[in-house]
């Protein structure tokens, strides 16, 4: 088995400081399961791969099995897949060769161990029963961009299909520790399967290893189910501390958050004009078909209901709760037989691919971005502008620049408690400019509000317009 991990920030072989690995040297391990070796293919100021292979006894470990049973009886302890494939194996390898790399301590590079890092990481064969789709709702809200290739399950008989082994490669500008932390979790859970006993000290691992990422992802039942191979009391136990830090209702805390946004904004309607800018641009882009990204309780799905010129609405938000404020708003149940064929919500995540979003002529992103963890940036622009691929896009955030021009918003406090970032107009148009040029855009900017001669506008609109 097989795993390799690339750097291409110069000077690239300083990647040998973080692992406490040389470059000029191979090295080789001795562990209870067989031999790992620790090499690199390629090391310069430009690029440097480590690989770490597996050479596992599978004879050994036959011989020393106690319980032959299971799937394939006794023949399966001799014919398996176990020292091919990325598994528990590779995340033991992981945690007792890579282990000061993965706790992030590195004396002489302290500051680069800090850093993140153009890194990608390739798996030559990594099991997944659950398919593609769940590997890439594991990896891709972590921030990582996925390149799946399926094997098949013969290649002399095509017919047959795809097995449920992968090469897999991700990339993702991060810090090696959180990569390495994010393959030691999430190899065994692809997988669902361990080589050795689950008892309480797995799930003191796995809440140490998911610290700062697990609590909030969106397949944490999953991940802990299967990391803790499906023992319910481990498994409840597991989720309950997970969900200690959410103990408040997340979406009375939202509306009290959005309350305190509109109380900052409320001198100059903005939210007005927002809207009002939003609705503009979709009616100019000549869109009949259109979705409302993150529409929480369905301002501007308003709007777009009394615009006859939209046949088909669509919102869609990741909380079922604001949904059934948005079709009380809407008074969904109350229209006529043709105003609700008209519109329909849809709970989804922006960081998942959905194929129910496909097809549409424009898509509204209103105050949404900014609420995102910066990671999952890349799997929302890919859910956006690569899988829906509206032929427009109007997006609206934040002018960080113009937080001074209010007096009721302390210095250096966002405008909304659940804001990941905001961004100058520097940052958006960067932002904005590299998601056009990867997915096929053009964009341009509009300032929603009093604009600043020194600031510009509170609001920053971006409009994208798919090139024929």
């Amino acid at each position: 088995m097989l795993l390799t991990i690339t750097n291409t920030q110069a000077p690239a072989s300083d990647l040998g400081y973080l692992l406490h690995k040389n470059p000029a040297r191979v090295q080789s391990f001795e562990l209870s399961f067989g031999k790992a070796h620790v090499f690199y293919p390629e090391a310069n100021d430009e690029r440097c791969t480590v690989a770490l292979l597996l050479d596992i006894d599978a004879v050994g470990l036959a011989r020393n099995h106690q319980k032959p049973g299971g799937e394939g009886g006794m023949l399966a302890q001799y014919v398996n897949d176990r020292p091919y494939v990325a598994s528990s194996f590779m995340s033991v390898a992981i945690a007792q060769i890579f282990r000061s790399a993965m706790a992030g301590r590195s004396p002489s590079h302290e500051q680069l161990a800090d850093t993140a890092l153009p890194l990608t990481a390739r798996l030559s064969a990594l099991p997944c029963r659950g398919g593609e789709m769940f590997l890439r709702h594991l990896f891709e809200p972590l921030g990582y961009i996925v390149n799946v290739a399926p094997h098949p399950l013969d290649e002399q008989f095509p017919d047959w299909g795809s097995s449920r082994y992968y090469t897999v490669e991700l990339a993702a500008n991060c810090r090696l520790r959180d990569l390495l932390t994010h393959l030691y979790v999430l190899m065994p859970v692809l997988d669902d399967e361990k080589h050795y006993y689950v008892s309480q000290d797995e799930v003191e691992k796995l809440l140490g290893k998911g610290e700062g990422w697990l609590a909030a992802h969106p397949e944490r039942e999953a991940i802990t189910q299967r990391y803790l191979r499906h023992k319910p009391y481990l498994t409840q136990a597991a989720l309950a501390r997970l969900s200690e830090d959410d103990a408040p209702d997340p979406d009375l805390e939202d509306e009290l958050h959005d309350k305190e946004e509109e109380q900052a904004e409320e001198g100059i309607s903005l939210n007005q004009q927002r809207l009002g800018s939003v609705l503009a641009a979709l009616k100019g882009s000549g869109a009949h078909r259109v979705l409302d990204l993150g529409c929480g309780e369905g301002r501007l799905l308003h709007l777009l209901l009394d615009d006859k010129s939209f046949s088909e609405i669509v919102g869609v938000d990741v909380s079922y709760h604001v949904l059934e404020k948005a079709k009380q708003r809407l008074r969904l149940d109350h229209l006529p037989a043709r105003q609700q064929e008209r519109i329909k919500l849809l709970q989804g995540s922006l960081t998942y691919r959905d194929d129910r979003l496909k097809g549409y002529d424009a898509a509204a992103i209103v105050e949404v971005i900014e609420h995102l963890d910066p990671p999952r940036l890349t799997a929302f622009a890919r859910v956006v502008f690569e899988f829906a691929h509206p032929a427009t896009v109007v997006m609206t955030t934040p002018n960080a620049e113009y937080n001074v021009k209010w007096e009721s918003l302390p210095a250096g406090r966002f405008r909304h408690r659940d804001h990941r970032f905001e961004w100058t107009r520097t940052e958006f148009q960067t932002w904005a400019q590299d998601a056009a040029a990867r997915f096929g855009y053009a964009v341009r900017y509009l300032p929603i509000g009093p604009d600043d001669e020194a600031v510009g506008a509170p609001t920053q609109m971006a409009v994208f317009t798919l090139l024929s």
